[in-house]
């Protein structure tokens, strides 16, 4: 495979850690336009998936200098903590594979993950709200939050009902899935919420590269369908991670 064909390929998990990382879609995306500036300057002639990920994974630390950090609201990249489980849960890495994207050893990761772990238990216990109109799946997701320390502040399955929920219960996050039982987007709903009032979202799609183009508006987390409890756990603690550093 060529290296540019290896690199588009790649893009899509690329713009997803950027924006995991980050909590924004434009900063994430920012991230890695900035990397791939970077690399077709001096383009190798072959690269692996790890590289392409340290390579974005060290652009987070100079990030600020290339953007006005202080009217975009850049607060720091993630520790590695979380950096290493959002490799490891959502991207797929090993352990051996996150420690190169980090510069850390494999042994270093388990660390890593361990002290993610106990940030995890130490977080705030939050009321989260579903948009899911799949029955099994909404449950599923329920018994996940619940296991997380976390409760439900409500269930909805279309548009109208999950806007109207939302506003009344006032939740602290979000999980959505894009096409609902009514034939409209959770896109939509969430885009009437957040004229009300501001709540991180997670968004739940069979299609995830469909929303990982680079387009605006797109969301800051993702979670692929079917979805690994491992993955609904790093991405919504994630989001919750990000929401407290932007009240702090």
């Amino acid at each position: 495979m060529k290296i540019s064909e290896a690199i588009e390929q790649q893009l899509p998990y690329l713009r997803r850690y950027g924006r995991g990382v980050l909590g924004s879609a434009a900063l994430g995306d920012r991230a890695v336009e900035a990397m791939l500036e970077d690399l077709l300057g001096n383009l190798p002639d072959a690269i692996d998936r790890p590289s392409l990920f340290k390579l974005l994974d060290r652009t987070f630390e100079r990030l600020p200098r290339l953007i006005d950090a202080q009217n975009t609201g850049v607060q720091g990249i993630s520790p590695q903590p979380r950096r290493a489980l959002l490799l490891t849960a959502m991207e797929g890495f090993n352990t051996a594979e996150a420690g190169m994207v980090l510069g850390v050893s494999a042994a270093r990761v388990d660390e890593l993950l361990d002290s993610a772990e106990v940030e995890l238990s130490d977080m705030l216990k939050s009321r989260i709200f579903i948009i899911e109109d799949e029955p099994l799946i909404a449950a599923s997701l329920s018994q996940l939050v619940k296991s997380l320390g976390h409760s439900i502040a409500g269930i909805a399955v279309t548009r109208d009902q999950a806007v109207q929920a939302v506003l009344e219960t006032r939740p602290d996050l979000i999980l959505a899935d894009i096409q609902l039982a009514d034939g409209s987007q959770g896109t939509e709903a969430v885009k009437e919420i957040w004229s009300e009032f501001s709540v991180p979202v997670v968004f739940i799609t069979a299609f995830p590269e469909r929303m990982l183009t680079g387009s605006p508006g797109e969301p800051a987390f993702l979670i692929p369908k079917p979805f690994k409890p491992a993955q609904v756990k790093a991405v919504v603690t994630q989001a919750l991670f990000i929401q407290s550093m932007r009240q702090n």
